[in-house]
């Protein structure tokens, strides 16, 4: 959600290159965790619909990943900055992502392909503009006036100055104010409701899988519900809500629902990797206080808080980075997303653009991150896919930042975030006996590895170096023949 943080409050050089390496209707059921054996979302900030549909096509089907969540779509106010598409005008599928026919096309490649979409949704508010103006597409708009849409009676005033959030400990106040001057609407309206659920259901006609809704800590949980109860059909829902100490409104009010996202996560495994120990880290999650793993959306950042400075790991931390994914789609909890970004040094920027402020093509390492590429991260959503429902077992650690866990009978995993080598070591597996990619420093395709291959003995064990920074994975459907 666009600027509320402002209101909140190395590795050696060939395994540095390897990581980064190239009408009202029966409620539908709440999707709770992704359907399907592939669960992994990859979070394509800001791409444009061209380039969603060739990444679909050419890396995110081919690597395994099952949802790809792709930005707003619907017309939004002109600019330059990230967040303008977190500012509605109208529900027109037209941004500067691109058309309505390009969005369909995109939705149709990437089925084709085997993955699913998820749109984020704007539904809690429109635009933060007082002045008004004309959108992206050319509809005029006020700050409460949204023709075809919405008019004044469908918005929020409450009272406070300038209709603000004053306090995030009065729970009325976050759910009926202003959240950075942006137009509230009045969720509890049965009018509103059957607007936004038409919105919604334009998505589902144009086949959308399902919905990160966005800023739903500023809507009552019943609010959301009686909106999905008019979706035309059952779809994914993951809502937004930011967990904070002592505050009154918390993340597990809205697991009815569908999926939460759960902000500690991120923050807890970036204190961990940076200044704690990963041997902590064994029963991380539901023993941590986070949410239920069956609700639970986790990512090691997001588009919001890799804008908060010091608060997460972000593509900056480059090989930390990616040993804390790999940590994430090792690990049996929640729902992962990997965060793909843009290259940014000004918070408010936007993605690469041209001079009228439409979205370039994304350009995978020329302005454009592409986290989900990276080695150590594409080839662990194999093994998240590969290990699906298995337990963990066979947890090692050395009491300070060298683990390894088993996935069990199904993958194997050894994380050294030492400063030095662990040297002579012998790991039990728990695997059959056999042959398999390292797929932190390989690919496995046809049978074969392009990396170096682990070999698991009679009894379960194999023996391996691991540098410094570095792990091993591996995991049975990477096994060569």
């Amino acid at each position: 959600m666009l600027r509320r943080r402002r209101r909140y409050a190395m590795l050696a050089v060939g395994l540095l290159a390897g990581l980064l390496a190239p009408a009202t209707v029966t409620a539908p059921p709440a999707a709770a965790a992704p359907a399907g054996a592939k669960k992994v979302i990859a979070n394509l900030f800001e791409w444009n619909w061209p380039s969603v549909a060739n990444e679909c096509a050419t890396v995110l089907g081919p690597k395994g990943y099952g949802y790809v969540q792709v930005s707003p779509p619907q017309e939004h106010v002109r600019g330059n900055q990230w967040w303008v598409a977190y500012q509605p005008v109208s529900y027109r599928i037209e941004s500067r992502k691109g058309t309505r026919a390009q969005f369909q096309s995109m939705v149709n490649t990437c089925h084709a392909a085997g993955v699913k979409v998820i749109v984020d949704a704007v539904v809690n508010h429109m635009s933060g503009q007082d002045a008004g103006g004309t959108g992206w597409a050319g509809s005029s708009y006020g700050h409460y006036n949204y023709p075809g849409s919405y008019q004044s009676q469908d918005f929020h005033y409450c009272g406070t100055s300038g209709n603000e959030i004053q306090s995030y400990h009065d729970r009325w106040q976050v759910q009926n104010c202003e959240l950075v001057n942006l137009a509230d609407l009045k969720t509890e309206s049965d009018y509103v409701r059957g607007r936004l659920a038409a919105y919604l259901n334009d998505l589902l006609s144009l086949g959308v899988d399902g919905f990160r809704l966005d800023a739903s800590k500023h809507m009552p949980a019943a609010d959301i519900a009686a909106i999905r109860s008019r979706l035309s059909r059952p779809a994914y829902i993951v809502q937004e809500v930011i967990y904070g100490a002592g505050e009154p409104i918390g993340p597990g009010e809205y697991t009815g629902n569908g999926d939460v996202h759960e902000f500690r996560y991120g923050k807890d495994l970036a204190r961990v990797f940076r200044s704690e120990r990963l041997a902590y880290l064994k029963n991380f999650g539901e023993g941590w206080g986070h949410l239920p793993s069956g609700v639970s959306a986790v990512f090691v950042d997001n588009h919001d808080t890799q804008r908060d400075v010091g608060g997460v790991l972000t593509y900056r931390d480059r090989g930390i980075y990616a040993l804390a994914n790999t940590f994430m789609l090792a690990w049996p909890y929640g729902s992962p997303t990997v965060m793909s970004s843009y290259t940014f040094s000004n918070r408010d920027a936007g993605p690469p653009s041209d001079g009228n402020n439409k979205t370039l093509n994304a350009t995978c390492y020329s302005g454009w991150e592409c986290e989900h590429r990276w080695a150590a991260i594409a080839n662990m959503v194999g093994f998240r896919n590969a290990t699906e429902g298995a337990g963990v077992a066979n947890w090692y650690d050395n009491g300070n930042n060298h683990i390894a866990f088993s996935r069990t009978g199904k993958g194997f995993v050894t994380i050294n975030d030492e400063d030095s080598a662990i040297n002579g070591r012998s790991y039990y597996t728990g695997l059959p006996a056999g042959r398999y990619c390292d797929v932190i420093h390989g690919t496995y395709a046809n049978g074969s590895c392009s990396g170096p291959v682990i070999t698991v003995d009679s009894g379960g064990w194999f023996a391996a170096n691991v540098p410094a920074h570095d792990a091993i994975a591996i995991h049975v459907g990477a096994r060569l023949s």
